[in-house]
């Protein structure tokens, strides 16, 4: 009977269930939004088309018939659409139900099914500031909307130059931060503000008398301004690198290797001084400067080995000449005092028998023990039996 009265009546029944709306259109007419139900609608000839829609699955409303819905049904459009729309320098975060849903760019819209909510929009001006506030980046950074902003972290000990379109901003500290590249392009530069150690090693220098030596340079360094040690130079560090290459190269090449061995400390602070004031020029503080090692040639160290052994022999001989001086003034002393003390004289010829005595089984002794030390003292050792 029910397929009779449609044969009869050119009409289309369709069924729009609780999840679902449906935006009907008739021969280029938008009839407008059907929510859940059984309608009937004018189908001559076929002509009804129906798009269904699942606002649950789906909030966003994605239809061809959109610009023609909202023009020949505003007010069905707007009691169940809305529409999120943006300015050319803003963004706009769109939560459902509370919960960020989605964030849209510069220039652009977004329409969704009111059923599908309850909606709310927040919209930032992106020209007043590039920088995403601490609470909404945490939130968009957990809801994984983070197409539209750049997240950068900076550690302690470093600093963060914000640039926007190759124009310097600002400088950030430690913490999180977010930038929306909406509109601008956001850049960013870590400059490590910590002290820092910095090796030369191996660099050649010839000295004044044409000696080619290869030395070993330390500095410890820090960055007091990050901003002037970025824009002065294009790397600071190969600035200091290229600085501590200069200046001893030309103080060491103003001596002669003998100076330089000697006066080791001295050419430290000489060539120092030059460094600081050059890096402390582009906001790097140097604090410590220090040759480290001075490398000799093969054949120089040859040569300076023997120098220093000659040396040291030489010195062995003033000492070893010196003692035999003392030792030998110390016997005319000796023999002084004995040959006015014939009490200490007759002493010591007793300490000398006492001496012989221990080391030998038989002593003999003739004429006495009277002008031992004067005499003849033959000792002679008894077969044994």
């Amino acid at each position: 009977m029910t397929i009779f009265a449609d044969f009869l009546t050119p009409h289309r029944r369709f069924t729009v269930m609780q999840n679902q709306r449906a935006v009907a259109e008739n021969r280029g007419k938008v009839l407008g939004i059907f929510g859940p139900g059984e309608h009937a609608l004018p189908n001559h000839r076929n002509s009804l088309s129906v798009e269904f829609c699942d606002i649950v699955g789906d909030p966003v409303f994605r239809s061809k018939l959109e610009k023609a819905l909202f023009e020949a049904k505003p007010d069905d459009a707007a009691r169940h659409l809305t529409v999120f729309r943006t300015g050319r320098a803003e963004v706009a975060v769109v939560e459902r139900d509370g919960r960020v849903f989605d964030v849209i760019g510069p220039d652009q819209k977004l329409v969704v099914w009111n059923d599908a909510g309850p909606w709310k929009a927040t919209v930032v001006d992106v020209s007043a500031g590039m920088r995403v506030e601490p609470d909404l980046l945490r939130r968009l950074t957990l809801a994984g909307k983070t197409a539209l902003f750049t997240v950068t972290t900076v550690q302690e000990g470093q600093a963060c130059l914000l640039f926007a379109d190759g124009a310097y901003v600002e400088t950030l500290g430690a913490g999180l931060h977010g930038f929306w590249k909406a509109g601008r392009n956001a850049t960013v530069k870590i400059i490590e503000t910590k002290r820092q150690s910095l090796d030369v090693a191996g660099q050649e220098v010839l000295t004044k008398d044409r000696v080619t030596i290869r030395v070993n340079i330390s500095a410890e360094y820090r960055v007091v301004d990050p901003l002037l040690a970025h824009s002065a130079v294009k790397d600071f560090a190969d600035a200091l690198y290229r600085a501590l290459q200069y200046a001893f190269r030309k103080t060491l090449g103003a001596l002669s290797l003998d100076q330089i061995l000697e006066k080791k400390v001295t050419v430290d602070e000489e060539a120092a001084a030059k460094v600081k004031a050059d890096m402390a020029a582009i906001g790097v503080e140097v604090s410590d400067i220090a040759l480290k090692d001075v490398i000799l040639p093969g054949e120089m160290r040859e040569i300076l080995n023997q120098v220093v052994a000659a040396e040291k022999q030489a010195e062995a001989n003033v000492i070893r000449r010196r003692e035999e001086t003392n030792a030998t003034r110390s016997l005319l002393n000796t023999a002084k005092v004995m040959a006015e003390n014939p009490v200490m004289l007759r002493l010591k010829e007793l300490e000398a028998l006492e001496a012989i005595a221990g080391k030998v089984e038989r002593l003999t002794v003739h004429n006495g023990t009277g002008g031992l030390l004067n005499d003849l003292v033959r000792l002679r050792d008894e077969p044994k039996k």
